[in-house]
């Protein structure tokens, strides 16, 4: 699992479904990557079981499976943004 999640577009991927789902074209306009690649990236998410695909008409949206996952990610990108916090306080230049 954090070896799929070590890669920074899939990162990337799994960071835009966070909040809400969203469907590939979505995905691929925020991080800036083609829609086939999103996919490619998108399948391999979901068979670790990270994200999950719900249909909904002619579109898929993805979002982040469960609450450990969504957690343990809202708290990693917690810690980071803290350590910056620090960093810049510590610096006084």
């Amino acid at each position: 699992m954090f070896r799929l999640m070590s890669d920074p577009t899939r990162l990337s991927i799994i960071l835009a479904c966070l909040d809400a789902p969203a469907s590939v074209g979505e995905m691929a306009e925020r991080i800036g990557i083609s829609g086939s690649l999103v996919s490619h990236h998108l399948r391999l998410l979901r068979a670790a079981r990270l994200l999950q695909a719900d249909r909904r008409g002619r579109q898929v949206f993805y979002a982040v499976m469960d609450e450990h996952i969504r957690s343990m990610l809202t708290d990693m990108v917690d810690h980071v943004a803290e350590g910056e916090a620090e960093g810049e306080v510590a610096s006084p230049n």
